[in-house]
């Protein structure tokens, strides 16, 4: 059973910065994807930033590209997401995503919602102009 524990929300103003974390457990690290995505009320589920395991490479949406920073650290097992320059349309339920199949390799983006396998409860981001 793998399981990915999201932490890190909160509420700022236009211009802020958070950081959200994404503590993984119970698999081997191998190579695949994490990714975080997103979903504002009323909205699809968004990919906005992935990376891919074995050598480091990213992904980011048009939406968060130069704005968000996606990292990992494989003696902790978590996956980071910094933040900045937060805007109001930044404002979500972010969830952390994990697949085995390494979609973001293959697609050379973030991938789909349907294209994850595991996914972590979420953590709201609220940014207030």
């Amino acid at each position: 059973q793998i399981n990915l524990v999201e932490s890190g929300g909160g509420s700022v103003q236009t211009g802020g910065s958070l950081v959200l974390s994404c503590a993984a457990s119970g698999w081997s690290y191998t190579s695949n994807c994490l990714a975080w995505f997103r979903q504002a009320p009323g909205q699809p589920r968004e990919g906005v930033a992935a990376i891919y395991k074995r050598d480091g490479t990213t992904y980011y949406s048009d939406s968060v590209k130069g704005r968000f920073t996606v990292s990992q650290d494989k003696v902790k097992r978590t996956l980071s997401l910094r933040m900045d320059s937060l805007q109001p349309e930044d404002t979500a339920m972010y969830y952390c995503a994990a697949d085995r199949q390494a979609p973001c390799f293959y697609r050379q983006s973030v991938g789909s919602q349907n294209e994850y396998e595991f996914w972590g409860q979420g953590t709201q981001v609220t940014v207030s102009s």
